[in-house]
């Protein structure tokens, strides 16, 4: 008999239907059917399987972690159903559908189900026959379909394919000497094995292969025996090649590795193992290992990747208990904790940065532009980093939270830390790894926080920094900001270069002072002089008021403030520049109102009128000052950190017994020498203004500023002062106006700052004219309008503009003095009238 002409003899069940199966040689034969109530159902419910198919005659167990499976097992399982259909699915990643599994597939009976917790549902199954599936009769969890079995006959008489199941056998055998994992497999299979069954040795050669799911799915669909063979013989020499390869290559290797390679190779794979497996392994290993993983993913320097190659390579030579260990290993979770090379990209989109400014913030129109200013040319360069920029303004301005919005803007992750009263330079640039405790500065501890190496980071305080016998911070922070020098930043602790080319930095001072000048060279500065009366209305309105009744878990509905509480609080109580005390004034109401409703003592809603304020936040801090008109009296404006304030001016004649000028009030060295100057001008000009000319020779004049236990200093009072000193002399009230200048000892009329400041103050205090000196009316004209609105603002170069204004005198020219007479004394004895 020839091998094209063998095919597969079968039983036929007469009552059931016939289905063809292709030989080899293309014929067909009619394929005979068992009886489903013999040993099996004609329908079976499906379970899938995703590595590979399992083959008739197989014992083996099977695993379904997989929540919407286990469910369909635990069902099966309960139902007690002996049979079940095993069935490859075409695509692993797929979902569990007809339309995703092959059509022949394995029955098997259950021969046991366990359920471990944790490990899903664990099955033990005995693979019986092939099936192939006729008909879905459901397509949802779980599947059921209508099978057509096969019954494989004895070969007794078959010679072909005796030899087939000879050569099968002996090529196992061949290749148990290169893989002898399958041996005790093997053993148990002869013990079953008969050699007229050469289908069952197929199936089983079959799955001893590492061959594709696709192959050992086309062997399991190959009826005919013959083909069959001829497919698992091709398998199996392929399987052999790959051996014999596999044991050349290691005998290669054994050769070439000598014995501290090979302990180290074999070392190698153990811990590999462990890892795999979670085994405890040496957390020394582990730890050096971690290092060697975070190192991949960073772009080092080629400075840095030196410093870590040389650190690791000693954390490996020192034993745990070493104390240099834990140094080594805290410098080596410093250097790779660093953002080498990982930066976040920018976002240049005005509009985006137009609203996160505004979002928090009302008012600072100008401040604002500017910044949008500074982001669009960042637009254009494709770069923001390396700017430095100084935001000066008194508290509670919102220079910190301007800070947040610009970062938001840029789409920066934010770092704040302050240097207010920080005297060891150490806190900046880091400590030498020689002292215990030792740490990196503030800068790379930022770094480390945001994760990337183009951040937002302000520096808070700058002008209250301090600087002692452990060094000088300021001269520190040189190195952090200056564009030419922290392309190369080194940090004492690192030892080792780090660009801050791209970080943004900000820095926040209440006044520029005490601010260090070299600071100051390298900063761009943006002013915030504070908030308008209107504008910290509409804060409280939108920002502060809602903010407060989130934080105090309280409905709007329930309590509920007039607008007119608002503007009094601002006037009468919080009329500094920023918004921190109006905003614990609404922290204190909110307190009172959740008290008095615990208690009992009121009902929600609340709604509070300006009558109740008192009841909740006590009496104003703040009462109407009507200025003060008077001989010898004068209102000047002057500048604090807090923000603009007036400056009464009290002038009076002690006695006549000696001429001399006495000054009170806890004034500075510059407002001593501001009134030393208005003296001396306004002595030496009397007549020239109308006054009599001798009328301080023998006048004491007490000039005193109240609120004494107010230090008081600053370069503006110098035409106040002189104002009150002509009242005196002219017998006369000056007029209702408030001014602000220095004086020279000429009459030149000098300029000051903090126009916007003083400006509001008079607003504050209900005054409509103000006099300023003619240097300051550019800087005015840049004010918003709704500074100046109700103000009549008057310009003075001279201070005989100055004495015009106040009491309507005009100057009159000086007069040609005749030439001063010899002295016929000794020197040093002069008289008091020569003096």
């Amino acid at each position: 008999m020839k091998p094209d002409d063998i095919h597969d003899p079968e039983i036929v069940d007469e009552t059931d239907p016939v289905e063809d199966a292709a030989d080899s040689d293309g014929t067909t034969t009619e394929a005979l059917l068992v009886r489903s109530d013999d040993a099996l159902p004609s329908q079976l419910t499906l379970l899938p399987l995703s590595n590979r198919p399992l083959f008739p005659g197989l014992v083996v167990p099977l695993v379904y972690e997989n929540e919407e499976m286990t469910r369909v097992v635990r069902e099966l399982a309960a139902s007690h159903m002996q049979h079940i259909g095993l069935v490859l699915v075409k695509d692993e990643s797929g979902p569990y559908e007809p339309d995703n599994l092959y059509r022949v597939g394995v029955v098997a009976r259950v021969a046991k189900a366990v359920e471990i917790e944790g490990h899903g549902l664990h099955l033990v199954v005995e693979c019986l026959r092939r099936f192939r599936i006729d008909s879905f009769i459901t397509n949802e969890h779980p599947i059921r379909v209508k099978a057509t079995y096969r019954v494989e006959t004895s070969y007794e008489d078959n010679v072909e394919l005796r030899a087939y199941t000879v050569a099968v056998i002996n090529t196992i055998k061949e290749l148990l000497k290169h893989n002898p994992l399958h041996e005790e497999e093997l053993r148990l299979f002869a013990s079953r094995f008969d050699v007229n069954e050469p289908n069952r040795l197929a199936d089983f050669a079959a799955s001893l292969t590492t061959a594709s799911r696709e192959d050992l799915q086309d062997i399991l669909e190959t009826y005919p025996i013959y083909d069959r063979l001829k497919k698992v013989v091709t398998l199996l020499n392929r399987e052999l090649n790959v051996s014999k390869v596999q044991s050349k290559i290691r005998e290669r290797i054994d050769e070439r590795v000598s014995d501290q390679q090979r302990r180290f190779f074999l070392q190698e794979q153990l811990h590999e193992i462990q890892r795999e497996l979670g085994m405890n392994e040496d957390p020394r290993d582990k730890e050096i290992e971690d290092f060697r993983e975070k190192a991949k993913k960073l772009k080092f320097s080629k400075e840095a990747q030196k410093a870590f190659d040389e650190e690791l390579e000693k954390l490996t030579m020192l034993e745990p208990s070493s104390p240099e260990y834990g140094v080594t290993r805290a410098y080596l979770d410093w250097l790779t904790c660093l953002p080498w090379g990982r930066t976040c990209r920018d976002r240049y989109n005005l509009k985006a940065a137009s609203r996160a400014l505004n979002k928090d913030h009302s008012g600072l129109e100008d401040v604002k532009d500017r910044i949008l200013e500074f982001i669009a040319v960042g637009g254009r360069k494709k770069q923001v980093g390396g700017s430095i920029i100084l935001f000066v303004g008194p508290p509670g301005v919102g220079k910190t939270s301007i800070g947040r919005a610009i970062a938001e803007a840029v789409g920066r992750p934010f770092f704040r830390f302050s240097v207010g009263g920080m005297r060891d330079e150490a806190e900046i640039k880091g400590h030498r790894r020689t002292y215990i405790g030792a740490m990196p500065g503030k800068i790379v501890q930022a770094l480390k926080r945001v994760e990337v190496a183009n951040p937002v980071i302000m520096i808070d305080e700058v002008d209250k920094i301090g600087n002692d016998f452990r060094g000088d911070p300021s001269s520190a922070l040189l190195e952090v900001l200056d564009p030419e020098q922290n392309s190369d930043f080194m940090d004492h602790y690192l030892d080792v270069r780090f660009d801050l080319s791209q970080i943004l930095f900000l820095l926040t001072a209440n006044q520029l002072d005490t601010v260090p000048r070299p600071l100051l060279d390298r900063a761009e500065i943006i002013h915030l002089a504070g908030y308008m009366p209107s504008e910290k209305i509409e804060i409280a309105r939108k920002h502060l008021w809602p903010k407060q009744l989130r934080e105090h878990a309280v409905d709007r509905e329930e309590v509920v403030l007039t607008p007119a509480v608002i503007k009094h609080l601002v006037e009468d109580y919080a009329r500094e520049p920023g918004v921190r005390r109006l905003e614990g004034l609404l922290k204190k109401i909110l307190r009172k109102v959740a008290r008095n409703v615990a208690e009992g003592k009121i009902e929600t809603p609340v709604r509070i009128g300006v009558s109740d304020i008192s009841d909740y936040v006590g009496k104003p801090r703040f009462r109407e000052q009507a200025i003060k008109v008077g001989v010898g009296l004068s209102t000047g404006l002057a500048w604090t950190a807090l923000g603009g304030t007036t400056l009464s001016l009290e002038a009076t004649i002690a006695h006549y017994d000696r001429r001399g000028m006495k000054v009170t009030g806890q004034l500075g060295k510059v407002m001593q020498e501001s009134a030393e100057i208005a003296y001396s001008y306004i002595t030496a000009n009397l007549e020239r203004f109308g006054a009599p000319a001798d009328f301080y020779d023998s006048a004491f004049i007490h000039l005193h500023v109240p609120e004494g236990a107010v230090p008081k200093d600053g370069p503006s009072a110098g035409i106040t002062i002189a104002t009150a000193l002509l009242s005196l002399a002219l017998d006369k009230a000056p007029a209702r106006i408030t001014m602000t200048g220095e004086l020279t000892l000429t009459g030149d009329v000098l300029p000051i700052g903090g126009e916007r400041e003083k400006l509001l103050a008079a607003k504050r205090l209900g005054i409509s004219e103000v006099i300023l000196p003619a240097a300051n009316e550019v800087d005015v004209a840049e004010l918003p309008k709704s500074v100046c609105e109700g103000l009549v603002i008057h310009y003075a170069r001279h201070f005989r503009d100055v004495a015009r204004l106040m009491f309507g005198v005009r100057m009159r020219p000086a007069k040609k003095q005749a030439p001063r007479p010899k002295a016929h004394h000794a020197a040093g004895n002069s008289s008091e009238e020569d003096s």
